[in-house]
């Protein structure tokens, strides 16, 4: 994928040190103390020289961050759209340029020039009605999931979260085969991020992510079951609640929706039927 394969990926932390001073049973401590923090920083992403959108990111999997939006988003269809990935540190932040196909590139730009359009403002992000609502196309039926499985795949993504357990302030999304085992987890400071990252490095690795899992530590929103369904991802279980909205495409997507999956317990807002006792 990176343009310069002989190169080794540049590395950020994902966390850093700081000093505090802890309230414990409402006395204050006296002295003060290390503690681990989330690093969070613009990252922006550029198209054959283009720049469409910039957002904040824990910098760790920026490669996998940058094809997992590349796919969930439409702008590319798959990894042979993508022609190379390159990291470019800045003072302010870091630009992950990536070079897609032409016809990719004619795509993305037909695509804003639209927004420009509609939005009578110039490019202002993903703002209209039909760029935030986009259709996704149904998922096959596949094959029906123990609901033990589901259960023990999402207890499994607790141990896999060691930037939570470090910094307690970063989500997860992992992905787990149809036996429950967790492959794959990515975390970042967002959720939606996080999931990113795990859909780009599904990809990377060529592991059939249709026949798996996704698992995420936080609520379900509208565009968690938007990017799951843009896998291909027939199952989505979630740590907290779903909202209405997610539960329609959900619906609409032929995609499981499993809200509040927790020790023994979830529950299933969206086709049942793909879960078995």
């Amino acid at each position: 994928m990176d343009s310069q394969p002989n190169r080794p990926a540049p590395a950020w932390p994902d966390s850093t040190d700081t000093q505090v001073v802890r309230i414990r049973a409402g006395a204050l401590a006296e002295a003060a103390q290390t503690d681990h923090v989330a690093e969070e920083t613009p990252v922006a992403l550029e198209y054959n020289g283009i720049s469409h959108a910039t957002m904040l990111a824990t910098p760790s999997h920026l490669e996998d961050f940058a094809l997992g939006f590349s796919l969930t988003e439409g702008i590319v269809g798959g990894m042979s759209d993508v022609r190379g990935i390159d990291l470019d540190p800045r003072p302010d932040g870091i630009v992950v340029q990536l070079e897609i196909s032409s016809a990719c590139l004619v795509r993305l730009k037909e695509r804003r020039r639209a927004m420009a359009g509609r939005t009578g403002c110039g490019l202002c992000g993903v703002e209209t009605l039909p760029e935030v609502l986009r259709p996704v196309a149904p998922l096959p039926d596949g094959a029906p999931i123990p609901a033990q499985v589901l259960l023990a795949a999402m207890r499994g993504l607790r141990a896999h979260q060691r930037l939570h357990d470090l910094t307690g302030a970063t989500h997860a999304a992992g992905w787990a085969d149809a036996e429950g085992a967790v492959r794959l987890v990515r975390e970042d400071v967002g959720r939606h991020n996080a999931l990113d990252k795990l859909i780009g490095a599904l990809a990377r690795a060529g592991m059939p992510a249709d026949t798996g899992i996704a698992l995420v530590s936080s609520r379900a929103s509208f565009e968690m079951v938007q990017k799951t369904a843009a896998a291909r991802i027939g199952v989505l279980a979630a740590v907290s609640a779903p909202t209405a909205l997610a539960i329609r495409l959900a619906r609409q997507a032929n995609l499981t929706l499993a809200g509040f999956a927790r020790n023994a317990d979830a529950t299933l807002y969206s086709h049942p039927e793909r879960i078995r006792p």
